[in-house]
């Protein structure tokens, strides 16, 4: 579950690098890319440390559950951010379904969008984890509806295109640590960095503490950067947005 920020931040790019962060309860990889003029300056932090993890189909046999970032089906996580459009209701579910991308098996994360209880967004996500309890994203097809009009802009595939699977959570985050989410050249090329090991949020559906914070962006938008915050046995439950505004907010969870 991207369980993505106003979960509709799907964007294009081909040269990318940069930033993320971290969140836990106490409530309720892919290849790199040459550096984009506006990664200079995040380049020169002597705290950033890029990560690089192989990847290896073979990795992903008796794959590791993520705390921070929880593949189990049948889980339905429900959000809500405020626009100036109107409500926004985000439900990610994670499904029974799977997908075979390059040699994995993956988990199908369904994400719908609703404003005003119209479908605005609907996607499939896929997701694994390696057997060291890294997750990575295998791409999205995602379809938003606009005016009468369909766009599928931002879907993308590893292994279609020169697209390579990224990396949504590290199975062991460190402060200053960047990696790819995704790596589809010509569509998508989001990073993320982790800002902070032991942070609190509060949402509606609880306080919590001791989360992952990251905060991500993509190089096709200069300035614009979103914060998430991760709640051990969880996943994501606030995305706060530091250029457009908003929070995107966890207001019920269904385990199965």
């Amino acid at each position: 579950m991207r369980a993505q920020l106003s979960f509709t931040h799907r964007m294009i790019a081909i040269l990318a690098v940069l930033a993320l962060a971290g969140c836990s309860n106490g409530g309720g990889g892919a290849g790199s890319a040459p550096l984009a003029p506006s990664a200079q300056s995040f380049a020169a932090d002597a705290n950033a440390t890029r990560i690089t993890i192989p990847f290896v189909a073979g990795n992903f046999t008796g794959g590791v559950q993520n705390p921070l970032f929880p593949l189990t089906p049948g889980t339905v996580y429900t959000y809500r951010h405020v626009t100036p459009g109107g409500v926004e209701t985000n439900t990610v579910e994670v499904t029974h379904d799977t997908k075979l991308i390059v040699g994995v098996t993956t988990t199908v994360i369904h994400d719908r969008v609703t404003v005003g209880g119209t479908l605005s967004e609907d996607t499939f996500d896929w997701y694994a984890s390696d057997k060291d309890g890294n997750v990575w994203y295998f791409g999205e097809d995602t379809k938003k509806y606009e005016g009468g009009v369909v766009s599928t802009v931002g879907s993308w595939e590893a292994g279609k295109g020169n697209a390579e699977p990224g990396i949504i959570m590290l199975a062991h985050p460190h402060m200053g640590d960047v990696y790819q989410q995704e790596n589809a050249p010509g569509v998508v090329a989001d990073m993320a960095r982790v800002k902070g090991l032991n942070e609190s949020a509060t949402v509606p559906y609880g306080t919590f503490t001791g989360c992952l914070k990251t905060q991500e962006w993509t190089p096709i938008e200069p300035g614009n950067r979103a914060f998430k915050f991760y709640a051990p046995g969880i996943g994501t439950v606030l995305e706060a947005e530091n250029q457009n505004g908003g929070r995107v907010e966890l207001v019920g969870l269904t385990r199965p």
